[in-house]
């Protein structure tokens, strides 16, 4: 990341809300995996390896967010989706494939798109999570947004 772009986050955060945190751990989080399978393509291991590093560190961060007390149903998914993530970037990796981290990245800007729609009310509150979330192999299950966002989380 550039000096220029470090100091407009910066100065973008100073006011943030906890969404807008959210959001933006969301957006760094797409970043990586975008530069990762371009690295990826481009046979550089080396950054490939610094950005799938830097990316599982944020996925750290947002998995500390999550309350893991009252948080109900939306804490489950989220715990499930961040560790399907870790795995699916690692498997990534290993087949040395740009493919699985785009659709990684694709799933994060998804999510991200979710919270930034509840943080600005113009979702619907009745919009279901993603149709891969609602697959019986994953570990969330299906629940709607209004049930989601109604739950307890922290950031």
């Amino acid at each position: 990341m550039c000096p220029t772009e470090m100091a407009y986050r910066k100065h973008a955060l100073g006011g943030a809300t906890g969404f807008g945190l959210l959001i933006a751990l969301y957006d760094t989080l797409a970043g990586d995996l975008r530069r990762a399978a371009e690295a990826e393509c481009a046979n550089n291991i080396e950054l490939r390896c610094r950005e799938v590093n830097h990316a599982l560190l944020v996925i750290a961060h947002l998995q500390d967010w999550i309350d893991k007390g009252p948080g109900g149903v939306l804490a489950q998914q989220l715990t499930a989706f961040y560790a399907s993530l870790r795995r699916r970037m690692i498997e990534a990796q290993a087949k040395r494939s740009p493919e699985m981290l785009e659709e990684q990245m694709a799933k994060v800007l998804e999510i991200r798109a979710i919270w930034q729609g509840i943080e600005s009310r113009k979702e619907a509150p009745k919009s279901e999570v993603p149709a891969w979330a609602q697959k019986q192999d994953y570990p969330g299950g299906a629940h709607s947004m209004y049930e989601l966002s109604a739950s307890r989380w922290s950031a």
